[in-house]
């Protein structure tokens, strides 16, 4: 049946609940095991890029373009050839570029860390310092990020995410009434979970924001940068044409890295900011660390040889991730798409899809999926604090399974959507 739910008599209902519940029984005596909780890479994308554990033979072959051998100390920013192939993928200069380890969530932990201890800039009052710090989160988001504000005690107030990015009148009011605001998450392009890229507008209402706290910082986390699924992809305005040379030059850090592009658990990341930021971090960061790994970072280098390599690479990306995601999307059209109970984005690149069903239904259909073997991520997770107020967001991760899984996956979660869309109406 292809009605909307609400438009159903009660009779209607109960046959539809009927027929709904005793398929779910027989999928829950087949006993699947199948994970969609995370963002992860799949085998044949890790694949892509094992012939990088190979290029490196001898001691002669790890000299950097500079003639520095990476087998050794030094080098603390990262090695030219590395910086330049982030600074060219970034659209900035070399100069403010540091290149780090596996993680860009270690780099923003450590960004935190560093704001907290010693401010953001000399003279600056640390961030634990102050009687209150408080973040702006664009909701729903990337829980990970929520998990760093916890850590550090710093307070969260949800923004509403929309198409087009945060929604900047809100952004605007608060950060220029606040002091105590001292941060705002974005993910720019593709932003988890919804695939939303902000828009030119946004992007230039951020670079001429007018904080209250002169510590403020914008936490640009490119995660996605050019993880298109795709060939006419959209376009991200670089924010950092607009900041600088003005006041707010200091006000952006940007995090990326190649954790979903290369191998996720042995990447490189990067911080990118102004000449300043990079200079203040440095002076901290060469008492925490003598250097990176220079082998990886010469690794990654030699494997694609210039920024162009590396989007030829995620052209292979791509192809194994494009399939995943339409059958998902095309199973929520065919058994959700006229019955008026769920609505979902249809992004054009990064690793997740978001869907919103019936308030106050989102714990209920984790629960049923979870018994049915199907794992999603959490409900809650993509908002501050894990409480999504309207109990209805789910964030679907279609990149680790198998097509046949993940095939199966989508029918069991659409088939749970309705079950919980009919209790309520009924309730």
């Amino acid at each position: 049946m292809n009605k909307p739910i609400s438009q159903m008599s009660r009779c209607e209902l109960i046959a539809e609940m009927n027929e709904l519940t005793a398929e779910y029984e027989k999928i829950k005596a087949a006993g699947l095991s199948l994970d969609m909780s995370r963002g992860k890479p799949c085998k044949e994308q890790l694949d892509l890029s094992d012939s990088m554990l190979s290029i490196l033979k001898s001691g002669e072959d790890c000299l950097s373009a500079s003639g520095e051998d990476t087998r050794n100390y030094g080098i603390l920013s990262g090695i030219p050839e590395a910086k330049k192939l982030f600074a060219d993928i970034c659209g900035v200069n070399t100069e403010n570029v540091f290149v780090g380890g596996n993680a860009s969530l270690q780099l923003m932990y450590d960004a935190v860390a560093r704001a907290e201890l010693f401010g953001t800039s000399q003279g600056s009052t640390p961030w634990c310092k102050c009687e209150k710090v408080k973040f702006l989160c664009p909701a729903p988001g990337y829980d990970r990020h929520f998990a760093i504000c916890e850590a550090f005690g710093i307070e969260m107030i949800p923004v509403e995410m929309r198409e087009d990015g945060p929604d900047m009148d809100t952004v605007e009011k608060l950060v220029s009434s606040d002091e105590s605001i001292k941060g705002i998450w974005c993910v720019p392009k593709y932003s988890n979970p919804t695939g939303a890229v902000y828009s030119d507008e946004t992007v230039r209402r951020f670079a001429a924001l007018t904080p209250a706290a002169k510590d403020f910082r914008v936490f640009w986390d490119n995660a996605y940068i050019i993880h298109d699924l795709y060939d006419e992809s959209p376009k991200l305005l670089n924010i950092f044409d607009l900041t600088r040379g003005t006041e707010n030059e200091d006000m952006v850090y940007m995090f990326t890295s190649t954790s979903k592009i290369t191998h996720a658990g042995a990447g490189i990341s990067a911080f990118i900011s102004s000449a300043a930021n990079i200079k203040e971090a440095l002076s901290h960061i060469t008492a925490q660390t003598i250097s990176y790994d220079k082998l990886n970072q010469l690794r990654h280098c030699k494997f694609f040889g210039s920024a162009d390599g590396v989007r030829e690479h995620m052209k292979k990306h791509a192809a194994i991730l494009r399939p995943r995601f339409e059958v998902v999307l095309d199973a929520f059209e065919k058994e959700l798409g006229s019955r008026e109970i769920a609505t979902w984005t249809r992004p054009r690149g990064g690793y997740f899809i978001s869907l919103d069903i019936t308030t106050g239904s989102a714990k209920r259909v984790y629960e049923l999926c979870l018994d049915a073997g199907v794992k999603l991520t959490g409900v809650g997770a993509t908002f501050p604090y894990g409480k999504d107020p309207k109990n209805s967001n789910l964030r679907i991760a279609p990149s680790y399974p198998p097509i046949e899984e993940l095939k199966k996956a989508a029918e069991v979660l659409c088939l749970c959507v309705k079950i919980a869309a009919i209790e309520a109406f009924s309730a």
